[in-house]
């Protein structure tokens, strides 16, 4: 009897054993996963804005730096002798601008003297209209007074003469108005001519503020010698020289950043439908099988490409032949977000990762601890 309750004890505890085990491995199994996961981050293609041969090189290959650490430097002096050249053109439009407002003045005060040589016109010519009544008034009394011999021929000639002077005067003097005229219409077109020639005034200046630009895409130019770090991370494949010719808008080399690390998961698209924004997730490396890593599903992806189809030789669509009784499961991208990494591991770009997804749990906390991934899903 008592053999007997020790075996069904033992087979209890078996039992129970085997349930715990059989669960746990359920739960494993019901919440999607993939071996089909890597390690991804934002590769930046360092890219110089001037070209010209490299005069140091402060960095090794899979070197750390840190945001602003020089990486390299373009030989500065071309660039130098061009800041140079544009500041200099800066100050001959500075004095350019400034004898071109002389000028402008010259002009300003050159009209105020043909107006006043106008008025000056319009005041002899009244001037010599009232000399004109004058005279004629006189030469007809004259005329009037020779008959009676109140007068002599000599005065009548005389006044004739005078009448005839205040005529050939009032021409003149209507002459004189005529090239005052002139003269203001020429002087308002040379000063509109100046005027257009210096451009708005003070810094609106079109030339001043072309001049000023030169000197600022030069000193950005002598700034752009030195190449620096955007962000924190790893210099990747470094293959220059000292004396490698960097070239303008062309990549030199490649800075992972470490401050953008995610797992891309491609998980088959029959599991898509149970995996939610914010569901807990654990990352197993393959490369650190024993330090699991926490993290939550960050956005799906909406779009794979398509390869059947696609345009192949003589333009024809290229169709992958298949099996018609197997339909292979296409897979999406899931993004991962990590939120802690364990002490030792050293996140790399495109190492392998397994991905576990615990559906339901975006709206649950993720303070539980992180149990690695089984071996047989790894």
């Amino acid at each position: 009897m008592n053999l007997s309750r020790k075996y069904l004890l033992t087979g209890a505890i078996v039992l129970l054993a085997i349930a715990a085990v059989l669960l746990k491995y359920l739960d494993y199994v019901v919440n999607p996963w993939t071996r089909d996961g890597q390690v991804r981050a934002e590769v930046i293609q360092v890219t110089p804005r001037v070209s010209g041969p490299i005069v140091t090189l402060a960095v090794r290959d899979n070197q750390f730096v840190k945001a602003g650490d020089l990486l390299f430097e373009i030989d500065p002096r071309t660039f130098a002798v061009s800041l140079a050249q544009a500041r200099a053109q800066y100050d001959k439009t500075g004095d350019s601008y400034l004898a071109q407002e002389k000028q402008v003045e010259a002009a300003e005060a050159q009209i105020d003297v043909s107006r006043a040589s106008i008025l000056q016109a319009q005041s002899a010519i009244k001037e010599a209209e009232s000399e004109i009544a004058q005279n004629k008034a006189e030469f007809q009394r004259q005329q009037e007074l020779l008959p009676q011999r109140a007068t002599s021929q000599k005065a009548v000639d005389r006044a004739r003469a005078n009448y005839e002077v205040s005529l050939e005067k009032r021409k003149g003097a209507l002459a004189s108005l005529t090239q005052a005229r002139a003269t203001l219409a020429q002087t308002e077109a040379d000063l509109a001519e100046t005027r257009a020639s210096l451009g708005a005034p003070g810094d609106a200046n079109a030339s001043v503020r072309e001049a000023r630009a030169n000197v600022q895409q030069a000193e950005l130019n002598l700034e752009f010698t030195q190449v620096r770090a955007p962000v924190d991370g790893y210099v990747t494949n470094l293959n220059l020289r000292l004396g490698s010719q960097a070239v303008a808008n062309q990549p030199a080399l490649a800075l992972v950043d470490v401050n953008s690390y995610w797992i891309g998961g491609f998980f088959k698209e029959t599991l898509i439908e149970r995996i939610g924004k914010g569901d807990r997730a654990i990352i197993t490396l393959m490369s650190y099988p024993d330090k699991p890593i926490e993290g939550y599903v960050d956005s799906l992806g909406w779009g794979i490409a398509q390869q059947d189809g696609s345009t192949g030789f003589e333009l024809l669509p290229t169709v992958s032949p298949t099996f018609e009784w197997i339909r292979l499961a296409q897979r999406v991208p899931v993004r991962i977000h990590m939120t802690s990494i364990p002490d030792g591991v050293a996140l790399r770009v495109g190492t392998t990762a397994s991905v576990l997804v615990m559906t339901g749990t975006a709206e649950s906390g993720h303070d539980a601890p992180v149990p690695p991934v089984p071996s047989m899903l790894q």
